[in-house]
């Protein structure tokens, strides 16, 4: 292809004009015709093509075509097409100038690798959005991975910028930056220690997004919303937004609620503690309010037949309570709760339930319960768990025992006033 300048230069020359003036303005024409060009070519790209795009993104059943678009990938492609033509264009105009075209083609060829990062970043993004609308990721989030190759994208785009401007080869450029290994390595510490820490989450499983976890080191505690090359974002109860590194994750200690809420139910893992000045065997009258509880009545009928029989066949004698076998209300009251919890609604009967006496204390005898509830969410959860021992703590009286507390200052005024009386 021919250069169109020495025609338009002979075509002023023959209008009887200086050399001055046809030099320069036989430049400008072409300036302003290339511009020109450009702008027809950029609208017929955007207000035509990218039209047609927008209209069949639309259309389409498909949702990876609307991310794109929402990320800009075809509005950025539409930037290139014009400076791609300029960039082709300019050797065939500007033949007799060189240094002109070096200094234009330059210029252009940087506008063009940054406009191209843009474009590989919004794909990347893109990407990123397509692959969270599938279940897997929440398992295996690539958000970091992207990251990773965003920061590499970056780096070389920087890399061939300045091969640009300096005239010199890619691997000119990166040979010079060998020297620069520990600053990079410094600047990006927290980037490869979040990208070796994002390898180990995904590989061991040890986190997803979704998950419920716990890290009081970090003041931590709720669900994972996102998790990128360098941090983990954590909403907690109070919606406040917790960001942790992630390499801190695999060099410190986190709980993973993760296997309870896949259970089938929430560990509830409580005590009441029972004043042991309270204990006490269980008389006639304590019996037959017992065998009138539904929750009791089979238990209390087999225990006393298999205790008289016993107390009949080996003690000889039974005026004392202490010799032979008694029921107690503290067994009683054990025997009670574990029944009402295994008829609780709430209650996975699947999974343990257990009603034991741990070692007294100062503070009396904790009598623990161990079981599970059917529903895992916080607040139904610790609903249900408050249900249960509002009632067990106002049937404790039935069974003539009572919940160890410390004194307090009703407790003092009553004394006082007892003492007062007995003055």
């Amino acid at each position: 292809m021919e250069s169109i300048k020495p025609t338009l230069e002979l075509w002023l020359q023959n209008m009887s004009l200086s050399d001055y003036w046809v030099e320069n303005l036989s430049t400008f024409i072409i300036v302003v015709a290339l511009f020109l060009v450009a702008v027809l070519i950029n609208y017929i790209t955007k207000k035509i093509i990218l039209a047609v795009i927008v209209k069949i993104t639309e259309r389409s059943k498909t949702n990876w075509d609307d991310i794109m678009l929402k990320r800009k990938v075809f509005s950025r492609l539409s930037q290139v097409v014009p400076l791609i033509f300029i960039f082709i264009g300019i050797p065939h105009l500007f033949e007799s100038t060189p240094g002109f075209i070096v200094f234009i083609q330059k210029s252009l060829y940087i506008y063009i690798i940054f406009w191209s990062t843009l474009i590989i970043d919004a794909l990347l993004k893109s990407l990123n959005e397509i692959y969270e609308n599938y279940d897997s990721s929440n398992e295996r989030p690539i958000k970091g991975y992207i990251q990773v190759v965003q920061i590499i994208i970056y780096l070389m785009t920087f890399l061939l910028m300045l091969a640009v401007v300096l005239n010199k080869p890619i691997g000119y450029v990166l040979a010079g930056l060998g020297t620069l290994t520990a600053v990079f390595m410094l600047v990006f510490k927290d980037s490869l220690l979040g990208l070796t820490a994002g390898i180990q989450m995904s590989i061991n499983k040890m986190v997803r997004i979704g998950d419920w976890i716990s890290i009081p080191s970090q003041n931590a505690d709720g669900t994972v919303i996102e998790i990128t090359l360098n941090t983990v974002k954590v909403q907690n109860w109070d919606n406040t937004i917790t960001t942790v590194p992630a390499y801190s994750l695999v060099s410190g200690s986190f709980q993973n609620w993760r296997g309870m809420e896949e259970s089938g139910g929430r560990r509830i893992k409580r005590s009441i503690l029972i004043d042991q000045t309270s204990i006490k065997f269980c008389d006639d009258a304590m019996l037959e309010r017992f065998q009138k509880i539904d929750r009791l009545k089979e238990y209390v009928n087999s225990a006393l037949k298999e205790i008289k029989e016993y107390n009949e066949n080996n003690i000889t004698n039974q005026d004392m309570p202490i010799n032979g076998r008694r029921l107690t209300n503290i067994g009683t009251f054990r025997q009670y709760i574990r029944e009402y919890l295994l008829h609780h609604p709430e209650v996975n009967k699947e999974l343990t339930v257990m009603v034991r006496q741990l070692q007294p204390t100062e503070k009396g005898i904790p009598l623990e319960l161990y079981f599970f509830s059917k529903e895992k969410r916080w607040a139904f959860y610790e609903g249900i768990q408050s249900d249960i021992f509002d009632h067990l703590l106002s049937a404790i009286h039935q069974f003539e025992l009572r919940v160890f507390q410390e004194p307090t200052g009703y407790d003092m005024q009553g004394m006082a006033k007892f003492s007062n009386k007995r003055e």
